[in-house]
């Protein structure tokens, strides 16, 4: 009985073994550095130093021609420098990049300076060289700040979606004296109680797996992810996967997730939302199944000054899936503040 045990034992093991050198050979997906990924630098992407954390940052070309003409106008009577066009900063939501911004950015870019950028743990601008500092909305809105201390923008119209509309309305409270308006995009803020996790994030949650996840990582589990946020998957394209995939293997991302998704922040934080008194649009997919459409009615009541505009057949990435119809909205409430 002992040696049958033994052999079924031995078998067990080995065939473990064999599944995982499987899995590798076919998932085999290593850290990409940033030149790797260089395909997704735009010709407007610049990196920026932040505490030793090279930021990706991209800036609509309106933005570098009013900030030169502030600043001939400062030289010219000695006044501030500053700047005649609004600026709108853009914050993507977990496991994105600014790139979820583009419809938006080509819509906006005419009429405002708009700025975007890879959040900490994300895009090309990857983890906190830090390891001090912890992925908390309060650590994510001092980086914002940061980011446009460094670019020399004082007030801005922040808007963010997800993660990033957390940020976005943590940075209004922490820095009220920054943010002019606030955008939120199916907003983090209240417990919700999801229909569906993307399976990406349901697996970075386990820590006891992350070390496999940081050499092998099927692309199919991506796209799952992606499509689990559309709410019409025929527009999820390859390369639409292709740039989540890509992107997530940057060095030190998927290590960042698996902390993003530990240091979670405390519910204490909700309270801040009743304090906000700004102009805030609150934008939101009837069909997301992360963040219920019913956390939008929550916003929209605790927020003294706030617009509600839901869109029937939109998931949880509602400027994404449809930036034509969402920045349309966005146009006429910046026009009518």
């Amino acid at each position: 009985m002992t040696q049958y045990l033994l052999k079924i034992t031995i078998f067990l093991i080995l065939a473990i073994v064999v599944v995982l050198v499987a899995l590798i050979a076919l998932y085999w997906a290593p850290d990409r550095t940033v030149t790797e990924l260089k395909r997704w630098q735009l010709p407007n992407s610049e990196f920026i130093d932040i505490q030793g954390t090279q930021a990706h940052v991209t800036q609509s070309g309106i933005c570098h021609a009013n900030r030169r003409t502030a600043s001939i106008d400062a030289g010219a009577d000695n006044s501030p420098d500053t700047t005649s066009t609004s600026t709108i900063v853009l914050l993507h939501g977990t496991s994105a990049s600014l790139h979820t911004w583009s419809g938006w950015t080509e819509a906006l870019s005419n009429q405002y300076c708009v700025v975007s950028m890879d959040l900490p743990g994300f895009g090309l601008t990857g983890p906190y060289i830090d390891q001090s500092i912890q992925y908390s909305s309060e650590r994510y809105a001092e980086f914002v700040i940061q980011v446009l201390d460094r670019l020399d923008i004082d007030r801005v119209i922040l808007a963010g979606n997800s993660l990033g509309g957390k940020i976005a309305w943590r940075t209004a409270a922490l820095y009220p004296d920054r943010i002019e308006q606030l955008i939120l995009v199916d907003s983090v803020g209240y417990p919700a109680v999801p229909k569906h996790i993307p399976i990406g994030f349901k697996v970075a949650g386990y820590p006891a797996i992350a070390p496999i996840l940081n050499y092998i990582l099927p692309r199919s589990v991506v796209e799952k992810s992606v499509v689990s946020v559309y709410a019409d998957e025929s527009k999820v394209d390859d390369d639409l996967v292709d740039r989540y995939y890509e992107l997530t293997l940057r060095q030190g991302n998927r290590q960042a997730l698996t902390r993003r998704l530990k240091e979670t922040d405390s519910d204490s934080h909700q309270e801040q939302i009743k304090q906000l008194d700004i102009p805030t649009l609150i934008l939101w997919g009837a069909k997301d199944n992360l963040i219920p459409v019913e956390n939008a009615a929550l916003f929209h009541r605790d927020i003294r000054n706030s617009q509600l505009v839901v869109f029937d057949d939109l998931g949880h990435v509602p400027h994404e899936e449809n930036p034509i119809a969402t920045v349309d909205v966005v146009k006429q409430f910046l026009m009518n503040e």
